[in-house]
């Protein structure tokens, strides 16, 4: 539909290019990617909005501006492994198929895993799979991964999670704080995760990663 290829367009011009994304790769990625495809028929009017469109059952997708500044700051490039999590219905691991070598998606929600996997298969996405399985815990069976990055926010980010991430790797979150978030990257150096703020941002938090209550005694 012409009427999407124009929204699309759109999309990369009023809300992309205006936050200072440039990059070749991820401009190119948004404009021959169809977001439409990857949201539920009812929300397919609003695809191209500037706004989260709400998936159910607590997931997202997050807007193109706050998801392409993510994609600037982790700087993607195309002999890495990425590790994407929270991926909905896959629109985020097409984007970063185009991007990287191969993307593995984790999704815990299984009927929108399984519908994912269809539509990437429709779309000919062939280096990018989604696994169902629990967010916080990843997927170390094809780790360690050059970047991680996840579709919503967190409180905090788990040591199984961090601990699949290579020497030298990133990874890219929106940590919320009440209404207040910050999108910042980490990158591993010596096992240890020194974090970067990169822009304000917020997000639903992902299922799995609410600050656990910490023991006093």
């Amino acid at each position: 539909m012409s009427d999407y290829k124009t929204a699309r367009i759109a999309m990369v011009d009023c809300q992309v290019r205006p936050s200072d994304v440039t990059k070749y790769p991820i401009i190119d990625a948004l404009l021959s990617t169809p977001r439409e495809a990857y949201v539920p028929l009812s929300k397919r009017p609003v695809a191209y909005a500037g706004e989260h469109i709400e998936l159910g059952n607590g997931r997202v997708l997050l807007d193109a501006r706050t998801f392409a500044k993510m994609l600037d700051a982790v700087n993607v490039q195309p002999t890495e492994m990425v590790l994407d999590i929270g991926c909905g219905l896959g629109y985020s691991t097409a984007i970063l198929a185009k991007m990287a070598e191969a993307v593995v998606s984790i999704e815990s929600d299984q009927g929108m895993a399984q519908e994912a996997n269809t539509t990437l298969t429709e779309q000919s996405v062939d280096n990018g799979f989604v696994a169902t399985g629990s967010l916080a815990e990843g997927n170390v069976k094809n780790g360690p991964y050059d970047v991680i990055i996840l579709q919503g926010a967190v409180m905090e980010i788990p040591v199984t999670l961090s601990d699949q991430l290579k020497e030298g790797g990133r990874i890219c979150a929106i940590f919320q704080n009440g209404a207040l978030g910050e999108c910042k990257v980490g990158y591993k150096s010596n096992g240890k995760i020194s974090w970067r703020s990169e822009f304000n941002a917020s997000a639903p938090i992902l299922n799995g990663f609410e600050t656990k209550p910490e023991f006093t005694f």
